[in-house]
């Protein structure tokens, strides 16, 4: 891990950058914007371009020497020979920003051979701001975030999709059908116990990870793929199989629900 001094300014950089991109987006949120689909069938907008080029020019420039991955630049592999790298999704929730919706965010995080140690999410139609430091524990709004947590599954209340859900059924959940609800999201109500736990059967993009993995981590729990095995980043494939966060007992109920079903 940097030293303190180091990461501490890593840190600023990345919350202070974070914000500015989400007021750019929070701007462009009020106009019409134009899009398009990419080739894999996703929506994007010129605010995702827009708030891409303004983190990276704010990161990139400040940090030469750090790789970087993000859902809106090609990716260069270039990245897989740094310890450091920027992993970015300009805008988690893509669609409902189109639909005008409040459910979407900026997510960017900071990789130290392969795990985050600096991360925000921001909410900016409703000014809620996550960080996190590796070590130095999650907030929301400067305010301490720490899980909720409990060995049981019955009546928690997990965020997911319809195939991951069905395999907790038996299990006495309270399912709730993800739906337009972005992935960084989910991990940040894990983190401020807003929901019990969020899980996800197939791929999964690192750039809808990695801010929240640290936030989940932070905050006293877990975040794994479905076989219980931590995230690595900055791999050449840039996404994980699968998600499961939740607190620590939770997480480890959630796994062993999985493997039965």
């Amino acid at each position: 891990m940097p030293d303190f001094e180091a990461l501490s300014a890593d840190a600023q950089l990345l919350f202070d950058t974070v914000r500015r991109a989400g007021e750019l987006g929070r701007s462009l949120a009020r106009k019409r914007v134009e899009k398009w689909s990419k080739p894999d069938g996703s929506e994007v907008t010129e605010a995702d371009l827009a708030i891409n080029a303004l983190i990276a020019e704010r990161l990139r420039p400040a940090r030469p020497t750090y790789g970087w991955l993000s859902e809106e630049t090609p990716d260069d592999q270039a990245r897989l020979s740094q310890d450091m790298i920027w992993i970015i999704d300009p805008i988690d929730g893509t669609r409902a920003f189109i639909q005008q919706k409040d459910e979407w965010c900026v997510a960017a995080a900071l990789i130290e051979r392969g795990r985050p140690v600096a991360a925000a999410v921001y909410r900016p139609m409703v000014e809620e701001f996550y960080t996190a430091i590796a070590g130095q524990g999650a907030l929301l709004d400067s305010v301490p975030l720490s899980i909720p947590d409990s060995d049981k599954l019955h009546g928690a209340k997990i965020s997911g999709n319809r195939k991951a859900l069905a395999g907790l059924a038996s299990s006495g959940i309270e399912g709730d059908i993800s739906g337009g609800l972005p992935l960084q999201l989910r991990l940040a109500y894990v983190a401020a116990g807003r929901i019990d736990g969020a899980v996800s059967i197939g791929n999964r993009n690192d750039w809808d990870l990695a801010a929240g993995d640290l936030l989940v981590n932070e905050a006293g729990g877990h975040v794994t793929d479905t076989e219980g095995a931590r995230y690595i980043y900055n791999r050449p494939d840039s996404w994980q199989q699968g998600l499961v966060a939740a607190g620590a007992k939770r997480h480890a109920a959630l796994i062993n629900a999985l493997r039965n079903s």
